[in-house]
């Protein structure tokens, strides 16, 4: 396989989403996976810092709906909800919230089992050429 240059990479789409049913609300709902950014920056503020710059604790507040905010989107992949409207997703039916959490996390590589599956199917890297005989 030929090593690929950054305008080949920076060309791909590889954001995965899905449409998700959800009868509850008599329809679906598209999730978007999160970018490499957008991940990281979700999983910082989950980190609660202390005032000496350690951490002191995890920040579960709204959790769900944070992340949900961030991934559901229309059928023009802008989201439906901004970070200033967690709340108002947040206070919908507790089950179809955590329902799609699980999705969101799955489609964004965020559960231990989407490393696990990433990482089974994975080739192993060939072995580089050397220069010493």
């Amino acid at each position: 396989m030929a090593l690929l240059t950054r305008a080949q990479i920076d060309a791909i789409d590889d954001r995965k989403w899905e449409d998700i049913p959800v009868p509850e609300w008599c329809g679906e709902v598209r999730i978007l996976g999160l970018s490499g950014t957008e991940r990281d920056a979700f999983q910082a503020s989950m980190v609660r810092m202390g005032s000496q710059g350690n951490v002191a604790g995890v920040n579960l507040l709204d959790t769900s709906a944070r992340l949900l905010a961030k991934c559901i989107v229309d059928d023009g992949f802008e989201r439906l909800y901004s970070d200033k409207e967690v709340k108002e997703l947040g206070k919908k039916n507790g089950a179809v919230i955590r329902r799609l959490y699980a999705d969101a996390q799955r489609i964004s590589g965020l559960t231990k089992e989407s490393v696990e599956d990433a990482a089974g199917n994975s080739e192993a890297a060939p072995s580089g050429s050397s220069t010493s005989d």
